[in-house]
């Protein structure tokens, strides 16, 4: 048996983080997590681009774009349920926009838009009780490129 474990050390690495706007009293803290996270791993201020989209169903054309100069994208955001289907439609949209740029491109693109009933959830997922979801966004992110070094082509 072989098996693969991704490391968590980001030193020389380039990431994107693409986060929505809407809902930012969440995405603000996320992003921060994210940031924190990156930094304790290793990688320089200056290896980061942040772009702010308006929403989260604009995050996954942006990390189209950026997944052609980064090692990885981290996508944040959140989608709180109203009164209508909106949420149910864009937080959809978001998931599979997302998961089809990292499937196109080969750059991990990982999803963290927080999806929730109520804004007392995302804030609790966005440095409350349950932690922030956005620095752990960064160890998959790093995780997962250390794990695609392994079998990427012409691994053996």
């Amino acid at each position: 048996m072989r098996e693969i474990r991704g490391g968590g050390e980001g030193a020389g690495l380039q990431i994107g983080i693409v986060a929505a706007r809407f809902n930012e009293i969440v995405t603000a803290p996320l992003v921060q997590g994210a940031l924190a996270g990156l930094a304790a791993a290793g990688v320089a201020d200056d290896a980061i681009t942040v772009a702010w989209v308006p929403g989260a169903f604009e995050i996954p054309l942006v990390a189209q774009r950026l997944a052609a100069s980064v090692d990885a994208v981290i996508c944040l955001g959140a989608v709180i349920r109203g009164e209508t289907a909106h949420f149910d439609l864009v937080a959809r949209e978001a998931a599979r926009g997302i998961a089809e740029v990292s499937r196109r491109t080969g750059v991990p693109c990982i999803f963290e838009v927080l999806v929730t009933d109520d804004l007392a959830q995302a804030q609790s997922r966005a440095g409350g009780a349950h932690g922030n979801k956005g620095y752990e966004a960064a160890a998959t992110a790093l995780e997962t490129i250390g794990v695609l070094r392994h079998v990427g082509e012409g691994a053996p």
